[in-house]
């Protein structure tokens, strides 16, 4: 139904407009009496064969819906009902920010892929935080945090540790963003010394805690094997929990959608199935690299169950959606579980 009717419905909306829509629409439609059961029962999907524990946290399943999508925490509950076995919200910044002027959401449907500059909009750390106090589900949940666009970046440390102290009471792990190419100057923070200093100040006031958090690093498909080389000795030597591959891209040589369009679209980072061999790619040199030092969580370009095996056979963790879960549907996710169960049971 999603892809007859739903779908071609949305994709006549602006995308971003669709997506304001479709959240609207969960929103209230998810909390009618009885739906929720309904719901569950359509799209969640459980087996003890898909239950692993990856750095200190048991999660139900494997798949999770990426940073990006519920930004500011809105749709925890509903989205829980699909039957995600993690949520990562963000991200989020200290203060709230309207992000890159509209329009800056853009589809690709010859590509099935997405080009976003939407620059870290999102309402401030300290909303989604009081909506995370009233939240009812007890999925799993990611605190994707970055730096606001004006703050420059000899004070990026400053913002990240905000955000951390502000969250660190309602989400069960942390991801530091430097890789999205939509905020100017952020991905500077990926070389070798920056980072460094930005993950030991972020894991010095983690270790003063009681009972610290899981600290991950987002990075970009578009890193050389130097600098790949530089975020294994990095995340080795500050002892960081993870890592997550892979963000957007900027690459578009591999679109086969009509340069001119492309060009017309302007700046933005590419996701969607694209992705899938770039960030395939980094996943496996990380795993071989480290030795499996650190767990992966693989995103980029996952459409279906094998998309996500492919994943896991290069040496991720976990796995994360999003513009699969545009083009395909939320049964995506149940699809991907049964066949990850399939898959999991006969190795």
């Amino acid at each position: 139904m999603y892809k007859s009717i739903i779908k071609p419905l949305l994709f006549r909306k602006n995308p971003e407009d669709a997506h304001h829509f479709t959240f609207d629409l969960i929103k209230k439609s998810f909390n009618l009496p009885l739906v929720k059961n309904l719901i569950e029962g359509i799209y969640d999907y459980q087996n003890p064969v898909l239950e692993r524990e990856v750095f200190g946290l048991k999660f139900k399943n494997p798949v999770g819906l990426a940073a990006g999508f519920d930004k500011d925490a809105k749709l925890i509950d509903e989205m829980a009902m699909l039957g995600f076995g993690f949520i990562e919200i963000g991200t989020l910044t200290p203060k709230p920010q309207e992000g890159n002027p509209k329009p800056r959401l853009f589809r690709l449907p010859k590509d099935q892929a997405l080009i976003n500059r939407m620059g870290f909009n999102n309402g401030g750390v300290a909303e989604a935080v009081e909506r995370l106090k009233n939240r009812n589900s007890d999925v799993l949940i990611g605190g994707n945090i970055g730096k606001n666009k004006l703050t420059p970046n000899e004070n990026a440390v400053d913002d990240y540790l905000f955000c951390f102290e502000y969250l660190f009471d309602y989400v069960d792990y942390f991801v530091v963003n430097v890789s999205s190419p939509n905020t100017p100057n952020l991905r500077d923070l990926q070389e070798k010394e920056p980072l460094k200093k930005l993950l030991s100040e972020v894991q010095k006031a983690n270790r003063k805690k009681g009972n610290p958090k899981p600290i991950l690093l987002k990075i970009a498909p578009d890193l050389t094997v130097g600098q790949l080389d530089d975020i294994v000795e990095i995340v080795l030597e500050t002892k960081i929990d993870g890592v997550i591959a892979t963000n957007t891209t900027i690459d578009r040589s591999l679109l086969s959608t009509d340069v001119h369009q492309v060009d017309a679209i302007g700046a933005g980072g590419v996701s969607g199935k694209v992705l899938a061999k770039r960030s395939t790619e980094v996943i496996r040199f990380l795993a071989k690299q480290s030795n499996n030092a650190f767990p992966i969580i693989g995103v980029g370009g996952i459409f279906s169950a094998k998309d996500a095996i492919d994943k896991l056979e290069a040496g991720a963790s976990l796995v994360q959606v999003y513009s699969g879960m545009i083009y395909e549907g939320p049964g995506l996710i149940k699809r991907i579980n049964k066949g990850l169960a399939k898959y999991l049971s006969k190795n």
